[in-house]
């Protein structure tokens, strides 16, 4: 998954549960960069995992990534 990301580079997207709580974290490919963002257990994947990446996109251009 990609999001709006200059270089494109491949982003991966992991999903934890822990009891009602769902933890999201994008991680860079190149860099081992993470992010992570929490939702509910029942909100979309698709919403969590856009919401990872727009933070590792923030976190990576903050670092100079």
């Amino acid at each position: 998954m990609a999001i709006d990301r200059q270089d494109k580079r491949e982003v991966y997207i992991e999903f934890v549960v822990q009891g009602g709580l769902v933890k999201a974290t994008a991680i860079d490919s190149v860099t081992g960069t993470e992010a992570s963002v929490f939702g509910p257990a029942t909100a979309p994947r698709e919403a969590l995992a856009h919401n990872a990446a727009a933070k590792l996109a923030y976190v990576s251009k903050k670092k100079g990534e």
